[in-house]
């Protein structure tokens, strides 16, 4: 309420502005916005740029509110607000007052002086330290020269994408629509000046998507943000590459005005992750809260992708599994094999429990090699599938992020067959199997203190070193190391998981590598891997310290998740499903679109960071995730994929990275990673989740939960469900003590489930001790 009360006094102060024009007060209110750069070195400026296509042919700065161009008298006013947060709240009505004006955009820049190279520059989701690394192709996954095979001194090296210059003495210029983010906002931390700045602003104007600037001088110490209506820029990033963008300024007639807003944050950091946590708390400040919406229940998206799981088990004459791809060939791990068999396996069905069972033996039996890390994929007739080979080095390679994936979801398939009562079917093969990749990766880590991005299976030797494609290795050592007893595993699990956090996330403020069809390029899937292994690192230990490391982490995650519900064009696929895509996952720098899910996890990290914190920004970040995936999904009456009812696919498209053509337009195909996402997070996230002692209620699944009553301190809870299918909402309730203590890891087991019907509501009361009672 007061939020909104704040919001209409803004608003009738920025009215009154328009009606007064420039005055003395809001004079002062902007030398305090220039005060607040003013902290670092910085100033604002407002320009008209005049082009012809996207050449920009001239530039003229505002002069108190003032601007004659060849084509006409130009207006401007500013209203600035300073908020209790600390940030300046900025409206811009810019009108040509008369004349005309061809092809004319409007461009607000700070201009920071004392830059540096050693700035740490972010644009959620697109620019990460500047990019500001080596770079190599001309295009989507670029093969690796050969200086980067067995070179333990391999820089970071990232595919074609907007970046800064590494180079002395080269100026360089990023610029970007605000749908290349997934926060329209440009970041920076200053080291020398330790401060943080963060620059908000909108997608759109009534000019369409706005542009963002970052341009840097070739003495680099000098560097200009700007925000332009619309965005004009000559060169549109795709994947590895770049195209016309297409982009046009338009023509103004005298009367026509735009308004555009943007919000300054500058602020004391420490250190680069301040500057992550600092944004993870803003980054929804200028759109506001989103609005998910309830449209299918956990159990319902359940249900429909086991069935396509289900259908998809085949046997061929290297052995049977579930058909991970859209073909018969097997890829373990990453996006496919032996993580869709873990919601099949939690069925608790003979059938799939079997079924499963012969997946684990294929995979241990086929697929690793001698060093005890496994090939990354194998055709149906049996023949192994090579990974980033370079032809001056024959031996097989596989991914280290997919060995990395064996390791944590095997433990969690020996975890939950106990958990169910069914510990007699574990083979002693794949508990060997386990201890064996466990092994070698010790031995990795004794003997390179990394895991590299590419190993040979063969030999276990580092074939391509650096970047954080072991970033779920921490976790699934710890597993390991508890089930098996040994404790160096354990103290692996945390060297590893402190390296990794200093090294590449403390340092340089991103996380990347781990995909298949990138170079080292930062990406979502590491970020979500490495606070997979901080959570777990603290849960097994009790130590603090990691807790604060993965409060940083998710911090850096929330970079790679949308914010907001982005407008899409009238006419597109989403934009005709009325879809509010927050929480749409970024891919990587390199693959600019969003999906449904985390690749490929429930994001259960989130929730336990959740429970150990209290804190709902973890929790907010994960329902926007779990409903923008339901967006995504194929049911009747919401076509998306136009193949199986609840099937999915990786592509969410706000921006041109793939053509204009391509906005808000789903790939009619499915991805079974995607569908493994939705299955994971029906699992692994309760779909209520209740604190008896706070008596607070926090939704995750498709259905609304308030507290009725609380009688002799029982929770009286009245669930609604909006949707048009019946739900099976799984209910974990808790009081504080029970909170402070990790769960196990396949806690759901044993959650209790309450049936709501389509449209119905019901009543449940829940007790002290987390009992649920109908």
């Amino acid at each position: 309420m007061n939020n909104d009360r704040n919001k209409q006094i803004k608003y009738f102060l920025f009215a009154i502005s328009l009606l007064l024009g420039t005055t003395g007060v809001l004079h002062a209110q902007q030398q305090t916005a220039e005060a607040l750069l003013g902290r670092l070195h910085g100033s604002l400026r407002y320009s008209i740029g005049r082009y012809d296509g996207t050449t920009l042919l001239s530039e003229q700065t505002f002069q108190h509110g003032r601007l004659q161009t060849g084509g006409g008298d130009w207006q401007l006013q500013t209203h600035a607000m300073m908020l209790p947060d600390g940030a300046a709240d900025v409206q811009v009505v810019c009108r040509l007052a008369q004349g005309r004006a061809a092809q004319s955009a409007v461009t607000v820049s700070l201009d920071f002086s004392h830059w540096s190279p050693q700035h740490y520059v972010l644009v959620p989701a697109s620019v990460y330290n500047g990019n500001r690394y080596r770079s190599i192709g001309n295009g989507y996954n670029p093969d690796y020269p050969r200086d980067m095979y067995y070179n333990p001194h391999v820089p970071l090296t990232i595919a074609n994408n907007p970046r800064l210059s590494d180079e002395k003495g080269k100026p360089s210029v990023i610029t970007l629509q605000t749908t290349n983010a997934t926060t329209p906002a440009i970041c920076f931390f200053s080291p020398e000046e330790k401060k943080g700045c963060i620059v908000l602003t909108t997608q759109q104007t009534s000019l369409g998507n706005s542009g963002l600037t970052i341009a840097e001088n070739s003495a680099k110490d000098s560097c200009v943000l700007s925000i332009s209506a619309p965005a004009v820029r000559r060169l549109a990033p795709g994947f590895g590459d770049f195209h016309p963008s297409g982009d046009h300024a338009p023509d103004w007639q005298a009367g026509d005005e735009v308004t555009l807003h943007y919000r300054v944050y500058v602020f004391d950091a420490e250190d680069i992750p301040a500057l992550l946590r600092r944004f993870m708390t803003v980054r929804k400040a200028l759109s506001g809260p989103n609005q998910p919406r309830d449209i299918l229940p956990m159990s319902k998206l359940l249900q429909c992708a086991t069935d396509i799981c289900r259908g998809n088990f085949i046997e061929v004459k290297t052995g049977a599994y579930y058909r991970p791809e859209n073909n018969n060939d097997f890829q373990l791990g990453w996006v496919s094999g032996m993580i869709n068999t873990y919601p099949m396996l939690a069925l608790n069905d003979a059938k799939e429990r079997e079924r499963v069972a012969r997946e684990l033996d294929f995979i241990t039996g086929k697929l690793q090699g001698e060093s005890g890390y496994f090939y990354g994929g194998i055709t149906a007739d049996g023949k192994l599938r090579p990974e980033k080979m370079h032809p001056d080095f024959p031996e097989l390679q596989a991914m280290v992020r997919k060995n990395g994936d064996v390791l944590f979801w095997l433990m969690k398939h020996l975890m939950l067959l106990k958990a169910q009562g069914y510990g007699r079917m574990i083979r002693p093969e794949w508990e060997l199997a386990a201890k064996r990749l466990a092994t070698a990766f010790a031995a990795t880590w004794q003997k390179h203190g990394e895991f590299g991005q590419y190993i040979a299976p063969h030999t276990g030797e580092i074939a391509v070193y650096n970047s954080t494609a072991g970033a779920i290795v921490p976790a699934g050592m710890m597993l390991a190391s508890r089930y098996f007893h040994v404790r160096a595993w354990t103290r692996i699990a945390q060297q590893a998981s402190a390296f990794y956090y200093l090294r590449d996330v403390e340092k340089q403020g991103l996380t990347g590598g781990d995909c298949g069809d990138i170079s080292h390029d930062a990406n979502s899937e590491s970020a979500f891997g490495l606070l997979e292994s901080l959570v777990s690192m603290y849960e097994y230990s009790g130590e603090r310290h990691w807790l604060q490391k993965a409060a940083t982490q998710a911090a850096l995650c929330a970079t790679w998740a949308l914010s907001y519900d982005p407008v899409f064009p009238s006419g597109s696929a989403i934009d005709k499903l009325k879809s509010h895509m927050a929480g749409a996952v970024w891919a990587s720098i390199q693959n600019k679109h969003a999906a449904p899910g985390v690749c490929t996890s429930s994001g259960d990290a989130l929730f336990r960071l959740f429970r150990a914190t209290g804190d709902p920004l973890y929790a907010d970040l994960l329902r926007d995730i779990q409903h923008a995936h339901a967006e995504a999904v194929n049911m009747p009456g919401h076509i998306t994929t136009n193949n199986l009812m609840g099937s999915s696919m990786e592509r969410i498209q706000p921006s041109d990275a793939e053509g204009k053509e391509s906005i808000g337009n789903f790939i009619n195909t499915r991805n079974s990673w995607t569908e493994t996402a939705g299955m994971l997070m029906a699992l692994e996230i309760p779909g209520i989740y209740v604190n008896t002692d706070k008596k607070e209620v926090y939704v995750f699944d498709h259905v609304t939960a308030r507290v009725v009553s609380t009688e002799k301190d029982v929770m009286v809870i009245a669930v609604t469900n909006p949707t048009a299918y019946d739900a099976s909402v799984s209910l974990l309730s808790e009081n504080n003590r029970e909170a402070a203590v990790p769960l196990p890891r396949a806690a759901f087991v044993k959650w209790p489930h309450v049936v709501v019907n389509a449209g119905q509501t019901v009543t449940v009361r829940v007790t002290p001790e987390g009992a649920v009672i109908r």
